[in-house]
């Protein structure tokens, strides 16, 4: 590398001890540049302060040694037990180590490796003859890693990249780095108890104790969670106050005749919900909300009266559905519903698109404004459709789509239309806050009058023949039935496992209990207009029981639909079979949602005891969180919003609310415009292109 200036962006393999061998290791875990390494962070600590030499060690004793590995061998007992074998040496002694049922780690374990190893010791005989059975955590160092004392860290790791690579790799990196300039102002720094960044970035890899690692934490996750917040806030403040959006009239006579022809009455709720919309649409400031509603609780209602109101004022409304078979049925539904009215509606998908002859037809009526309300998938977003006076954006699950794609919706129009996004996944509260912090919320927890509640049964594979006779009783009454499976089909590595992929579930059924009812399988790998095909077979009563993956956890409405039965129920998260029970229970029939486990974890046992007991969606996605952590949810609850490196949004509450606080101030605060440049610069970093319409404003 030709120039001595340390930027955060060169590649990793100019640091010394990476090259561009190991840096092609590193890719495969996301590493590519400098920041990338600086902020691969350890997934845990061990405490190697006090190295105890064997020649000294007491019985009963928890210690931390290090030693040269020998003889390592694999013994099996009588009673089956896999006992790994070996010895330690360190030069003023000898210790036995003992696996129990370990046998991976013959592959691991080599002759005359040093290894640090920390576990409770057993000493006894006259000689005293040191064993350690109960061993807590070990590691290889590397040829040539001398141990340091102090409190190391593990890292996540792959392949050939050892936790000896990564401490000297990180070690060279630290020491080439500058100073860390602080993006912070002082005076949050002051108020907040926060070290400086520099001292935290360096610490979180190799703190002198415990307290300068959960300082160093503390800073580190506040800084995550704040520019998150940052940025966010600032894609809201760019769409909303620095344009001009459509200021809607109040409510008029369209929208009353709407809501007086519903064929139910709104709930509290949606009255609430609706009434914020509507404020928001009468402000020239351009809407931005979210509608967080459980399944079932009447969000496509709102959405419908949103977009006549927008119709009533002689805007167009757009409705984007993430499959085709829902833009469908809300299609539909929203015909039935306002056609009498004079509202005309439109559908835009890819088999109209297959036509060029419809395509260009409907193109043609978009631009002309002789659609009022275009519902359809992505298509709408597609190159060609150009709207005539497009007013509210409507986008169906949120997660589907993502920030990048409802920009694009957004642009479909001269003026800057108001966005509504509405969302079935049930975020925990403690989410909301970064996962929404560029959308104002609402929320629907309150279901429609007369819905009657999903009965949910948890039963082991020996019920299964009861199950499915039970099943098979319900379709003979005109029924129709769910079986969802977590795998297409077996994998090599499933083989010998318990798992029932679908496959093989629909080949049993289909020649075995329900051989005289019509069954059919729908799974991922399928073509879409396959899918599409099946369900709508489905939703047309064809189709008796649907074996299917989780393609059907947003699925269409098919009020009968009674049954959801779950197979290896404890391979899913709470939200995930919270989501699959919504599909059913959507009739005026009893419905059940019977969930097939033999899981032996504790949590997994939790988990369905859980569901069993609690049909809120929003208290099953907190008890989902503390169970599961919130590991990819950010993937999961908004497409294209970054995971977590160091935060914990249930652990660190505080911390969120802190950091929610901050940037609420710093963004308002116009003493502050002197850090935005650093604050851009760090999102860029940090996240790339996830805020890339702030980053290059």
């Amino acid at each position: 590398m030709s120039k001595t200036e340390f930027e955060f962006t060169d590649d990793v393999k100019y640091l010394k001890g990476v090259g561009p061998t190991k840096a092609k290791s590193l890719s495969k875990i996301n590493i590519s540049n400098m920041y990338d390494l600086l902020t691969h962070y350890p997934r845990a600590y061990e405490d190697w302060s006090n190295i105890t030499p064997i020649i000294n060690l007491l019985d009963n004793e928890s210690v931390v040694i290090v030693g040269t590995l020998s003889r390592p061998e694999k013994i099996i007992t009588r009673t089956g037990l896999t006992i790994i074998k070996a010895t330690l040496d360190d030069g003023t002694g000898k210790i036995s180590l003992n696996w129990f049922n370990q046998d991976y780690l013959m592959t691991k374990l080599r002759e005359g490796m040093r290894l640090v190893v920390i576990g409770k010791v057993k000493v006894e005989g006259l000689f005293g003859n040191a064993t350690m059975s109960q061993i807590k955590s070990f590691s290889i160092l590397d040829e040539g890693e001398v141990p340091q004392l102090g409190v190391m860290p593990i890292y996540p790791s792959t392949g050939t990249l050892t936790q000896g690579f990564f401490r000297t790799a990180i070690k060279n990196l630290l020491n080439k780095m500058p100073t860390l300039k602080e993006i912070l102002p002082q005076d949050l720094l002051d108020e907040l108890q926060l070290i400086s960044l520099d001292t935290a970035a360096r610490a979180i890899h190799f703190p002198a104790d415990r307290i300068q690692l959960d300082e160093a934490r503390r800073r580190l996750a506040f800084d995550e969670l704040f520019l998150i917040q940052c940025g966010l806030m600032m894609i809201k403040r760019q769409a909303t106050e620095e344009s001009l959006g459509v200021a809607h009239k109040k409510n008029g006579n369209l929208v009353k005749q709407v809501l007086e022809g519903l064929p139910f009455k709104l709930t509290k709720d949606q009255k609430k919900t609706f009434a914020a919309v509507a404020k928001d649409m009468e402000s020239e400031t351009p809407m931005r909300r979210l509608i967080q509603g459980d399944v079932g609780s009447g969000k496509t209602a709102v959405a419908m009266l949103a977009l006549v109101k927008a119709v009533e004022n002689g805007y167009q409304g757009a409705f984007m559905a993430p499959t085709e078979i829902l833009a469908a049925q809300h299609y539909e539904k929203f015909s039935k519903q306002l056609t009498g009215l004079g509202i005309r509606i439109g559908l835009l998908s890819s088999k109209v698109t297959a036509s060029k002859k419809k395509k260009e037809e409907i193109y043609k009526k978009i631009a002309e404004h002789e659609v009022d309300i275009l519902i359809g998938t992505h298509a709408i977003i597609q190159e060609g459709v150009t709207f005539a006076n497009l007013g509210l954006v409507v986008t169906d699950e949120q997660h589907r789509f993502g920030v990048s794609q409802r920009s694009s919706l957004e642009k479909k129009s001269a003026i800057l239309p108001d966005m509504l996004v509405m969302t079935a996944t049930p975020i925990p509260r403690t989410m909301v806050l970064t996962v929404y912090g560029d959308l104002d919320v609402s929320l629907i927890k309150e279901l429609p009058p007369g819905r009657k509640p999903v009965q949910t049964f948890v039963r082991g594979v020996k019920s299964r023949e009861k199950v499915y006779s039970f099943v098979h009783d319900e379709i003979l009454k005109g029924r129709q039935a769910y079986v969802v499976c977590p795998l297409i089909e077996r994998s090599e590595s499933e083989k010998l496992s318990n798992v029932d992929p679908a496959t093989e579930m629909y080949e049993m059924f289909r020649l075995g209990t329900f051989r005289d009812v019509n069954c059919a399988l729908l799974h991922g790998k399928m073509k879409p207009r396959e899918k599409d095909e099946i369900m709508e077979k489905f939703r047309a009563g064809e189709i008796d029981l649907l074996v299917s993956t989780t393609v059907v956890e947003v699925g269409v409405d098919v009020p009968n639909a009674t049954v959801m039965v779950v197979e290896n129920a404890e391979r899913f998260g709470l939200a995930q079979l919270h989501q699959l029970r919504g599909r059913v229970g959507r009739g005026a029939e009893s419905s059940y949602c019977i969930l097939i486990s033999d899981g032996k974890a504790e949590h997994s046992k939790e988990r369905l005891n859980a569901m069993k007991t609690i049909s809120d969606g929003f208290k099953l996605a907190d008890i989902d969180l503390k169970l599961r952590g919130p590991g990819q949810f950010f993937g999961e609850a908004q497409h294209g919003l970054p995971d977590l490196k160091i935060a914990d949004v249930f652990r660190d509450v505080e911390i969120l609310v802190a950091a929610n606080d901050a940037a609420k101030k710093f963004i308002d605060d116009e003493k502050k415009l002197e850090y935005f440049a650093a604050l851009k610069k760090n999102l860029a970093l940090a996240y790339g292109d996830k805020f890339q319409q702030i980053t290059e404003a």
